[in-house]
């Protein structure tokens, strides 16, 4: 059921007059350091959480919560009940941030919100702050009264790992009932393009380690026959690419992408690649992001270059970290992995392997009321129709809320456009998407609210 034009063009000037309290809120959470990482403070994380639930009270969210998790982060849990007989609608974000990193490579402190040309600068300020103001400044152009029920997660576990990601399984009562889930913490293929991201590649990691000598031997005395434990992990290492740059685990497939193209200059441009450096891979860019295997060295324990002594390396060890498409069993992508790793092993040296991560990747389906409803409000918000795109990234919230509850039609949708730069120096948001983007969630709220809400009247 389409909107009236006249309820478009009231929220969208709604929207566009919250815009500045959308940017001072949203700086509010920026300068909160909310690393929840080992060996930060706890207490910025919880600062965070406890910023985010007033600022959900304040919008006029009643029933507020700080749910304990495993660690220091609590979930804000929010309740905002919509007319009789309307659909109930998951908003989902997470509050934790990635360390600042380099401060010496932002162009302003990570903490310290700065707007230029248009933008916001600050750790967060894109993943993940700007989905959860986005889900509060939704609630306040409904006034704090939506055309829905709105249940209301953000999470403060996303970036490290915690237990969120299994409430689908063991806190079923927070999905029961829900129709569609708003995960807001993806965005763009551009500026100004309207996008769905409808898959998300999944993610296995583990640590390798070589030792072949009790201690670090001179190399002149001893280099030749016995194996240098860092060239021994080079090797192998060398052997999880074949020559094009091409993903080399058996067992580990993809397919090409049929979505979004991603021009290759803008991902030369946005992925800051030096002159000269070539891509890599006998595929386009978009079906390496998304669709197919990838596969990289994320860390290297060796001795530094500074300080390193003139012997033979006793002791290496890499963590690998390997992108799986959806549809990749995770567990058996971690075995591929590690057989691989034990029948490549060089000269027959014993390889340590350790497993650190595996989880699933997902595909959205695209069928159903809500996913037409979203189209459509994303068509009048940005003027224009929207596309679809996958995710390199993985968030196994959502691959285990779709196995647990497949009904759920899931938008992953947001504001990131590719020059948000995330987990990198200089983060940022640009303002106008951001508004695009909230506007676009409050239609499709007040869309849904109208179509399914009568169906459910009329039954």
């Amino acid at each position: 059921m389409p909107l009236p034009s006249e309820t478009i063009e009231s929220l969208r000037t709604k929207v566009a007059d919250l815009m500045p309290t959308v940017t001072s809120d949203l700086s509010g959470l920026v300068a909160i350091p909310s690393v929840n990482f080992p060996g930060y403070s706890a207490d910025p994380v919880q600062a965070c959480a406890a910023a985010v639930a007033e600022l959900l009270r304040s919008a006029g969210a009643q029933d507020v919560d700080l749910v304990p998790g495993s660690g220091p982060a609590p979930t804000v849990r929010a309740e905002i009940p919509g007319p009789p007989g309307s659909p109930t609608v998951l908003l989902y974000s997470h509050y934790d941030v990635q360390p600042g990193g380099d401060e010496a490579k932002w162009e302003s402190e990570p903490f310290n919100p700065t707007l230029r040309d248009g933008r916001l600068y600050g750790r967060g300020a894109a993943d993940d702050k700007s989905g959860v103001i986005s889900h509060i400044a939704a609630l306040r152009a409904f006034d704090g009264t939506p055309p829905v029920t709105l249940r209301i997660l953000l999470e403060g576990e996303e970036e490290f790992g915690g237990e969120f990601e299994e409430w689908p399984r063991t806190h079923r009562e927070s999905f029961t009932g829900v129709t569609a889930a708003v995960i807001n913490d993806m965005g763009p293929v551009e500026v100004g393009i309207p996008t769905f991201s409808t898959t998300l590649r999944g993610v296995v990691a583990a640590i390798v380690t070589v030792n072949t000598l009790e201690e670090a031997r001179h190399s002149g005395q001893f280099g030749g026959p016995a194996p240098d434990a860092l060239m021994v992990l080079i090797k192998l290492l060398a052997t999880l690419m074949d020559d094009k740059g091409n993903a080399a685990v058996a067992g580990i497939s993809g397919h090409p992408w049929t979505g979004s193209e991603f021009p290759e200059a803008d991902f030369r441009a946005v992925a800051g690649l030096l002159p000269g450096v070539p891509l890599i891979g006998s595929h386009d860019v978009a079906s390496h992001l998304f669709s197919l295997p990838s596969v990289n060295v994320v860390g290297l324990d060796a001795p530094s270059v500074d300080t390193a002594p003139n012997a033979i390396i006793p002791s290496a060890r890499a963590k690998i970290s390997m992108r799986i498409p959806a549809g990749v069993d995770s567990a058996a992508a971690l075995d591929a992995l590690q057989r691989h790793v034990e029948s490549h092993a060089p000269f027959g040296v014993n390889v340590g392997f350790e497993p650190a991560m595996a989880s699933n990747g997902t595909l959205v389906p695209t069928q159903g009321p809500a996913f037409a409803a979203y189209q459509r409000a994303m068509a009048h918000a940005y003027g224009r129709e929207s596309v679809q795109q996958g995710q390199g990234g993985a968030i196994p919230f959502v691959a285990r809320l779709l196995q647990e509850f497949p009904d759920i039609e899931v938008m992953g949708i947001g504001a990131q456009d590719p020059l948000a730069r995330i987990h990198a120096p200089n983060e940022s948001i640009h303002l106008q998407e951001l508004e695009r983007s909230i506007l676009a969630e409050t239609l499709f709220l007040a869309d849904l609210g109208g179509l399914l809400g009568a169906a459910n009247n009329n039954a």
